[in-house]
């Protein structure tokens, strides 16, 4: 008996369960890349980072809004069944869960995006870095 199978698997029916609700709390980069490359996304991305590691290159379409930031005030402008789908480093990372918390706390509906920005590089897909002025 190996480490694998010391503890017998799920029955189908529980697997089933629990693998359809992980896509009602995390998507995807290829999905994500693929709903901002088609314009008009129908969520907003959230990069949960520190603002320096933003303007150092984010996912395209991007917010910077580091997770201990995320309060009701920055929302206001987003009606209030907008999906939030957060990002951070990636798996090494809880920023994108953390945010992910605070939006839920707030009434906000909110998935992650799995793998962050090391999944998105690992895609393939570029960062593009910020201007912007701190």
């Amino acid at each position: 008996m190996s480490n694998v199978t010391a503890v017998p698997a799920a029955p189908a029916d529980q697997a089933l369960a629990h693998f359809e609700d992980e896509f009602r709390f995390e998507t995807d980069c290829s999905d994500v890349q693929a709903t901002l490359a088609a314009g008009d996304p129908d969520f907003v991305l959230i990069d949960a980072r520190s603002h320096a590691l933003f303007d150092q290159g984010h996912v395209p379409g991007a917010v910077s809004l580091p997770h201990g930031k995320i309060i009701a005030g920055k929302l206001a402008a987003y009606a209030p069944d907008t999906l939030f789908v957060t990002y951070c480093a990636g798996p090494h990372c809880n920023g994108a869960a953390r945010a992910a918390v605070r939006l839920a706390r707030l009434g906000r509906p909110v998935k992650i995006m799995a793998g962050g920005v090391t999944g998105w590089l690992d895609e393939g897909f570029a960062l593009e870095a910020s201007d912007r002025l701190a």
